[in-house]
């Protein structure tokens, strides 16, 4: 891959860091990165040793500015819709990701990097980290699902704002309204994003993901529907071995040794 790196944490199978990897042009999306993070996305979703997936960018100075602008730049409108085609199937596939995605930002956060950071389960930022919606000021609107996201993470009059004016806020404030988890120094967002990222490997993995699940699909159903996904989650890990497994072990005092199955 030429704009993302893939590796493994401490050579730990179980946890990937995809680091978007255009640091000279601030980890601007072009159309190869996000076709090639739509592809990785695709092939990590069925690998049976994946627990959790943390997703940054190279450098200090940004996690992502969004769409690459200088690539845009003369596009017609049959060529932009097309690329967006290509960025909807990408978002997509982020939302539908199976198992948990951190976002770990240092730096700009702006237009779709801001989205892809909203589309992570949750974000630890640094203090240096920045986000905005900036399209309204280039005469579109957000397309990676931002105008939805934000709003639920923020409320929808603080999102209002943010999208009519392009605004940017800082680490802080985006913790202090619930866009970001957790704002850690300059340089660490990607070490706190792994801790955590190890946390989460150690528990029991069908039930990672079917948590994901059911708090993923909850957000667009009312509360009986919600309840009733959760039930039925639950009645799947009822009859599975790591269910057994992780009784077991509580009461031999020992590690859980899970199965995935």
């Amino acid at each position: 891959m030429d704009t993302l790196n893939l590796d493994w944490h401490l050579g730990d199978s179980r946890i990937a860091v995809v680091t978007l990897n255009r640091p000279d042009a601030l980890n601007a999306m072009n159309t190869r990165m996000i076709q090639e993070l739509r592809d990785l996305l695709r092939d990590q979703a069925y690998n049976d040793q994946l627990r959790c997936l943390v997703l940054t960018g190279a450098g200090n100075r940004a996690f992502s500015t969004g769409g690459d602008l200088k690539e845009r730049n003369g596009m017609s409108n049959d060529q932009w819709r097309q690329q967006h085609q290509l960025i909807e199937e990408t978002f997509r596939t982020l939302w539908d990701f199976p198992m948990p995605i951190i976002a770990a930002v240092e730096g700009f956060a702006y237009a779709g990097g801001c989205e892809l950071a909203l589309g992570a389960d949750f974000i630890v930022a640094s203090t240096t980290a920045q986000f905005a919606l900036k399209e309204v000021t280039r005469g579109i609107i957000p397309g990676g699902g931002g105008l939805q996201n934000l709003a639920r993470s923020v409320g929808i009059r603080r999102a209002r704002e943010m999208i009519y004016t392009g605004h940017a806020i800082n680490a802080e404030t985006a913790c202090a309204w619930g866009l970001v988890n957790r704002v850690v120094p300059e340089g660490d967002a990607l070490k706190s994003a792994l801790e955590t990222a190890v946390e989460i490997a150690e528990s029991a993995p069908m039930a990672v993901r079917m948590a994901k699940l059911s708090t993923g699909r909850s957000q667009d159903c009312d509360s009986g529907t919600s309840y009733a996904l959760d039930i039925a989650a639950y009645n799947v890990l009822v009859g599975s071995e790591d269910r057994l497994e992780g009784i077991a072990a509580f009461n031999e005092k020992r590690r859980p040794q899970w199965k995935n199955r």
